[in-house]
């Protein structure tokens, strides 16, 4: 049987990329006097659980635990480019999580759900027409926020350390040589992307809401808040599912949206940034082989 691969990914950060492998973490950023910044950690035991064996299940908590990680690497990055010694921990950091995931069950789910209630109401709409609207807007905000934000300048270079990332790990998985002259010819896409995973759920809550039928919009709305874990399993057991079958004309196929939406959320990065992620790369990659020892 043919062995599988560690299985990495990563975020961009503010002038910097992290770098996440089964046991550790690792942050390289590019701090305002040029030198490399690295950041390195084991990560919680929740990685090494049994849990996140279980399917569905492992996506959701998975989840909730990389936002976190995510907010606590964007925090450092920020430290390391104005020199503040204050950091968002603790509560402060899960109050700011919390908060930020609220506002957006509130725009992408809440929002449409009630759009598609009224379309019903006032258009005399049935509900499958109804939930079809409200994806569409839920679609919509999604694609429409994303493309707003990279507009940017400031996020447009978070987008292409986002870029640095998806080219190290995928010159990493092709067995080449992590170089910024070499890695800098590989390509943006990955299968694993969040911006995947974003896709995906707005896609499935389409079909998942749809079957619900007609509800009051007391319901509709509590239904979109207690259903967003079950589409978070769901969505991550097909990204899983989907990288793991790249060989599959069919898989290519069905998962071409997800990777054309990726260049929204990517810019092609310098080979300074490369430099970066490489960084990053390699000192997670150190330590995860040290553990392994």
């Amino acid at each position: 049987m043919e062995e599988r691969m560690p299985t990495y990914g990563g975020q961009a950060v503010i002038e910097g990329v992290m770098m996440r492998g089964a046991q550790s973490v690792a942050i390289a950023m590019r701090a305002p006097d040029n030198q490399i910044i690295l950041h390195t950690e084991p990560l919680t035991a929740i990685y090494r659980s049994k849990i996140l064996k279980v399917p569905f299940v492992r996506g959701v908590i998975g989840l909730w635990d990389a936002l976190g990680l995510g907010m606590r690497a964007l925090t450092i990055s920020a430290n390391v480019q104005t020199g503040e010694d204050e950091k968002l921990e603790g509560p402060a950091l899960y109050f700011t999580l919390g908060l930020s995931f609220a506002l957006g069950i509130g725009l992408f789910f809440l929002a449409p759900a009630a759009v598609g209630q009224l379309s019903e109401r006032f258009l005399g709409l049935n509900s499958w027409w109804g939930n079809l609207i409200e994806g569409l807007i839920r679609l919509g905000l999604l694609v429409g926020y994303i493309w707003a934000v990279g507009r940017v300048p400031e996020i447009q270079r978070v987008f292409a350390y986002h870029g640095a990332e998806h080219k190290t790990i995928n010159a990493f998985e092709a067995g080449a040589e992590l170089k910024p002259e070499i890695v800098k010819g590989y390509s943006l896409e990955h299968p694993r992307c969040g911006t995947s995973f974003l896709l995906t759920l707005v896609l499935l809550s389409v079909v998942l809401f749809s079957l619900l039928g007609p509800l009051p919009l007391g319901l509709r709305l509590l239904s979109r808040v207690l259903l967003l874990p079950v589409l978070a399993g769901i969505s991550y057991e097909y990204i899983r599912w989907t990288a793991h079958h790249l060989e599959s004309p069919f898989v290519r196929k069905i998962i071409r949206p997800n990777m054309a939406l990726q260049h929204l959320t990517t810019r092609e990065p310098s080979l300074e940034m490369l430099e970066v992620s490489i960084a990053a790369f390699d000192a997670m990659h150190k330590d995860e082989t040290a553990v392994n020892l």
